[in-house]
């Protein structure tokens, strides 16, 4: 059985400020956001820890893989049959797996990886996904070049 998620809190265009504050910079201080959106600082710490706390935000520090010791990045297709959530949860359960999603079109699911060679890819895909019970297939997209990754879309 699937567990539904709460449904997300709306923001108020204070908070959609503060957002886009951490989004510009994740460092940036409360009080430096407090001046920004006219809060005072712990009014900005409560929302922060709100926003937190809700799973609306994270606050992390975003590194390139390569840079520390992860040579080999990947994007997994996968094809399913049976019930997805189990398959997804499975997925999400291993360490290596940094993104799951589960779609419509020719792959049940999209897993990105991140590996510290070919060799641990390749023991990810034959020994972890593939053999969770109900996954079908796997299509590997080794990443030759990382061009552009962001996290700064905005908020609506």
């Amino acid at each position: 059985m699937s567990q539904v998620k709460a449904k997300a809190p709306q923001l108020d265009d204070v908070s959609k400020q503060i957002i886009a504050e951490l989004q510009e910079d994740g460092r940036r201080s409360y009080a430096a956001i407090g001046k920004a959106v006219g809060l005072s600082e712990a009014a900005v710490r409560q929302r922060v820890q709100r926003l937190v706390d809700t799973g609306v935000v994270q606050v992390v520090a975003v590194t390139d893989p390569v840079e520390v010791g992860f040579a080999r990045q990947a994007m997994i297709g996968i094809k399913a049959s049976g019930e997805l959530e189990p398959i997804a949860d499975a997925l999400a359960d291993i360490a290596e797996i940094a993104y799951v999603v589960i779609t419509a079109g020719s792959y049940d699911f999209l897993a990105e990886v991140v590996c510290e060679s070919d060799d641990h890819l390749l023991d990810i895909v034959s020994r972890q996904i593939r053999t969770i019970p109900g996954v079908v297939s796997t299509e590997t997209h080794v990443y030759l070049k990382l061009r552009k990754q962001t996290y700064a879309w905005g908020v609506r």
